[in-house]
């Protein structure tokens, strides 16, 4: 049986464990944050794992224990910092002829005559967001220029701490009226997709953002050939095994709005018959290549 290191125990923690425990992948925690981890002492025995599913999400933390555990990835060190930089994957997506939301990446510090040309390039609303969160976390819509300055100005006050490497936002275009989708592709094939929504109440007083732990339920559709496809392209062009390609899909176009390099694994019963076969068959032959070459 192969062991398998998952390192945030969490919801696809607990969904995969079972299912994959009947296909001879044993699921364990790879406790890589708050903890102290010893990097030279000759006396330690770290946790022996096979293979591991998604790279660490803190770096500096992640990149010690994966010397440590010098295992391979499903989604490797490069396909997690990929997928997490909003800008470089919108930016290839682009390029390669796959439809993204008109965005501008600013990188501070930028006067107010370059904050206003960029925000004239669109029809309000527009989105400010981080090119690096997940969840929603520090996305915000705004309906003018005025509160587009005022979003950047506290923008500028976290930017100014010497610390903070990220010193970048995103002003991207809205989608009105689109459904959020988030599609699962899984070793360059489409393996199945949740739409998530607000409740009608939360739509009601003014909420925006379709992401679940926002408080959105996801639920298993059948998306259109068409966005399947545009899902495995995704995956395709960005090399990640494992990912969540996020689709708005609107009256008249669709759009991926960003991707996941750790996406949340939901109820099988949402996915594609067979989904956790296809992800036992991925993380044995992950396994499998790294031990032969």
């Amino acid at each position: 049986m192969l062991t398998l290191a998952v390192a945030t125990r969490a919801e696809t923690y607990e969904r995969i464990r079972d299912p994959l425990a009947e296909r001879d992948v044993q699921v364990r925690h790879l406790r890589t944050r708050e903890r102290s981890l010893p990097l030279t002492d000759p006396r330690r025995d770290p946790d022996e794992f096979d293979v591991g599913l998604v790279y660490p999400p803190r770096e500096i933390e992640g990149g010690a224990a994966d010397a440590l555990v010098s295992i391979p990835w499903v989604n490797d060190r490069e396909a997690v910092l990929t997928s997490r930089n909003k800008a470089e994957v919108l930016a290839r997506l682009d390029r390669a002829g796959l439809p993204v939301p008109e965005t501008v990446l600013v990188s501070n510090p930028v006067d107010d005559e370059e904050l206003v040309a960029v925000f004239d390039r669109f029809d309000p609303p527009v989105v400010v967001k981080p090119t690096s969160t997940t969840r929603g976390v520090g996305v915000a819509r705004v309906d003018d220029l005025d509160s587009f300055l005022g979003v950047v100005d506290y923008l500028d006050l976290v930017h100014d701490y010497r610390a903070t490497g990220d010193k970048s936002f995103l002003l991207q275009e809205y989608v009105p009226g689109a459904t959020d989708y988030r599609a699962m592709v899984l070793d360059g094939e489409y393996a199945g997709a949740v739409e998530r929504r607000l409740p009608e109440e939360a739509l009601s007083a003014g909420r925006w953002k379709h992401n679940v732990h926002r408080g959105a339920e996801a639920s298993g559709v059948e998306l259109d050939a068409d966005l399947r496809e545009l899902a495995e392209r995704v995956a395709d062009e960005l090399g990640i095994p494992y990912l969540g390609v996020d689709l708005l899909v609107s009256a008249d176009r669709a759009v991926v709005s960003e991707t996941n390099a750790r996406p949340t694994v939901d109820a099988a019963t949402k996915y594609e018959p067979g989904f956790y076969d296809r992800l036992a068959d991925l993380i044995r032959r992950t396994a499998n290549e790294a031990e032969s070459g």
